[in-house]
């Protein structure tokens, strides 16, 4: 298993078809950004797609991301569009994504990434810790997590 930059990859059109295979709308509005060559101007020009793969699987995929749907805000970076398959949930694999982003953000001297979600429970197990609510780019609240990078 291996994280890759989907931009950086020679393979993204197997990609675009591996992430158009996921049964979630954020997912197929990721795929939508990318086909239509407007996913920097929606999260950002310095924005990452990580994939985490395994051959010619794709397991996991989030971006790491200037904006995200909190908007506008002065948070930033974000993490996003966090999707693992259904075939390999339960593994924590999302967490090497998470590795990667940090790896990526200390690199860049970045003291703290963001998360927005509604999930309760699921972030806390990366070390995300519960910030504040705030409401969406469609006006949803939207719970927001801190990821302090060490």
């Amino acid at each position: 298993m291996k994280v890759i930059d989907y931009f950086k990859s020679d393979r993204q059109q197997h990609w675009l078809e591996e992430i158009k295979r996921s049964d979630w709308g954020a997912g197929a509005f990721l795929f939508e950004l990318i086909s239509k060559g407007t996913f920097f101007d929606a999260v950002g020009e310095a924005s990452r797609i990580l994939l985490l793969i395994e051959g010619d699987a794709l397991i996991s995929y989030c971006t790491y991301a200037e904006k995200d749907d909190i908007q506008p805000t002065e948070l930033t970076p974000w993490m996003g569009f966090v999707y693992t398959f259904p075939e390999y949930r339960g593994h924590r694999y999302v967490g090497k994504l998470f590795d990667e982003i940090e790896r990526i953000a200390r690199e860049e001297g970045i003291s703290e990434v963001y998360i927005s979600t509604n999930h309760i429970g699921l972030y806390e197990k990366y070390g995300c810790e519960y910030k504040t609510q705030m409401n969406d780019i469609d006006g949803t609240p939207s719970r927001i997590y801190v990821k302090k990078i060490s």
